[in-house]
């Protein structure tokens, strides 16, 4: 285990459509989903990301425990076509310093929290 401690949360960009984790964007959730909703999606996804884990080996397992993980991320807003309607781009996986939200990030102030590796 190493000695880094791990950050309680990552900044969210000002429009609340992503959060940064080392530099870059990752989108949210779709918040227009209800709570009972996201949290039997989050339980879905959680399920397929360890039964990718175990089908070590196992090509055909792995290969639907993939899809299933796409799946619940499509239904979650995380990934497929954005929940906002305004015509803005998807980021999802842009470094956050190539982006519109460069600057915002860049000014930052240190007491929020952040993984010290996010700003690379």
């Amino acid at each position: 285990m190493s000695g880094r401690a791990k950050p309680t949360s990552y900044p969210d960009t000002p429009d609340g459509r992503y959060f940064v984790v080392r530099g870059r964007l990752w989108r949210k959730s779709d918040p227009a989903l209800d709570k009972e909703t996201k949290a039997r999606l989050v339980k879905e996804l959680m399920a397929a990301r360890r039964d990718v884990r175990q089908a070590k080996g196992d090509q055909a397992a792995l290969a639907l425990a993939r899809a299933r993980v796409d799946d619940a991320k499509i239904a979650l807003g995380e990934r497929g076509k954005v929940w906002w309607d305004d015509g803005e781009p998807d980021l999802n996986r842009h470094l956050v310093k190539n982006t519109v939200y460069a600057t915002w990030f860049s000014q930052l102030s240190a007491d929020e929290p952040t993984n010290n590796n996010a700003r690379v």
